[in-house]
């Protein structure tokens, strides 16, 4: 797909920019999330399990609920706003900070996934690590 331009008072710019434009034309309330965003998942098959795995990246672990649904996996949760780091008490505080772009998603979020009719639903396991759900799901 080639990439998108806009042309304006600022001659092609990149789709980046673009968006970061039409937020700020919105105003403040442009900037908060309207609706429930999905993270990635990688689907993996061994021979005795499926592994998925969710890219959580920033969200604590105690904000993900995971359920099944008759055949179908939820996972769902709530990753707050990223928050920049304090400077080094050396540093003087830098006061306000503007936001010009905000393409990391925050709120709630949803994702599901359609299970084999194969799984042993009793001995589903997960674990969170590094920003990464692991849900391991054994076959019969």
């Amino acid at each position: 797909m080639p990439p998108v331009t806009v042309a304006g008072p600022f001659g092609n710019m990149s789709p980046q920019v673009a968006k970061m434009m039409e937020q700020l034309s919105k105003g403040y309330y442009g900037f908060l999330p309207s609706e429930v965003w999905t993270p990635n998942v990688n689907l993996y098959e061994t021979e005795t399990d499926y592994r998925v795995c969710v890219d959580l990246a920033g969200v604590e672990k105690e904000k993900i609920d995971i359920t099944l649904v008759d055949q179908r996996l939820v996972v769902r949760g709530q990753r707050a706003v990223p928050q920049c780091p304090s400077p080094p008490r050396s540093e003087p505080e830098q006061g306000r900070m503007k936001v010009h772009l905000m393409e990391v998603d925050h709120g709630a979020f949803s994702r599901e996934v359609e299970l084999p009719h194969n799984v042993i639903k009793e001995s589903i396991t997960a674990r969170y690590t590094d920003g990464l759900l692991w849900i391991e799901l054994p076959k019969k």
